[in-house]
């Protein structure tokens, strides 16, 4: 499996293109601010034919980038139904003023083909299996993206801005919830395997051993139940737009 990965834009987002192996068809997760011209040389490099764009969550550094990479490469954008308005409402999703400026080059709309996804769908694109997870929490339409192992290579999870190494995303942003996103983590997150590989929407990759083991939230969620982070993980910093 090939994933090419780079962080891209003023927020530092992590774009990935994921393929069965070099020269094949490709899947493109959370393209984000400024991450158009980082895909290109991604495709160029490796020879890849994109068939879909797919995202984590509707937060602009994450999806701003969308409507160029589809119309480039004329693929459909998936993303869950409750985050949908904010590929269009940046501001909104923000909790901005209609009109303040956001960045004077993005291209805010939705593509010409949007798709939704629901939890627990398998989406079956490019040769490779993902497993959609409802997330929320960070905002009301985070999911992560899970694939299986395969050969020599671990589970890998998208993880979006729920999981990051040593922290979870923000959630005073609006539709975010604190006690929501703990029980995402629980539901998400703790059953998997601990070499499951984490690619996380921002900061490099970790394992959910690692997380298990040494994440506030993911540690107090564990030993205390869905119901509470802790004071330890309240003073840990959240991460992500």
């Amino acid at each position: 499996m090939l994933v090419a990965g780079f962080p891209a834009g003023a927020w530092g987002t992590n774009c990935y293109l994921v393929a069965p192996a070099a020269g094949e068809e490709c899947v493109i997760i959370d393209p984000g601010h400024q991450a158009a011209q980082g895909v290109e040389e991604a495709v160029a490099k490796h020879g890849l034919k994109p068939v879909a764009v797919i995202l984590t969550h509707g937060h602009l550094d994450h999806v701003a980038s969308v409507v160029p990479v589809c119309g480039s490469h004329d693929v459909p954008a998936w993303i869950h139904p409750a985050d949908r308005y904010m590929m269009s409402d940046p501001e909104k999703a923000l909790g901005m003023t209609i009109g303040q400026p956001l960045m004077g080059e993005l291209t805010v709309g939705e593509p010409d083909d949007v798709e939704e996804l629901s939890d627990g769908a398998v989406l079956n694109l490019a040769g490779l299996e993902l497993t959609v997870a409802h997330a929320p929490g960070h905002t009301k339409g985070s999911v992560t993206f899970r694939m299986p192992e395969q050969a020599d290579v671990p589970p890998v999870l998208f993880s979006g801005d729920l999981l990051f190494p040593g922290s979870i995303g923000r959630t005073d942003l609006p539709g975010g919830d604190p006690d929501e996103i703990l029980r995402s983590l629980a539901r998400v997150c703790l059953p998997l395997e601990d070499e499951t590989v984490v690619l996380p929407g921002h900061m490099h990759q970790t394992t959910i051993g690692r997380e298990r083991a040494t994440n506030p939230f993911l540690r107090q969620v564990a030993e205390h139940g869905q119901g509470g982070a802790g004071a330890d993980a309240a003073a840990t910093p959240r991460r992500g737009m």
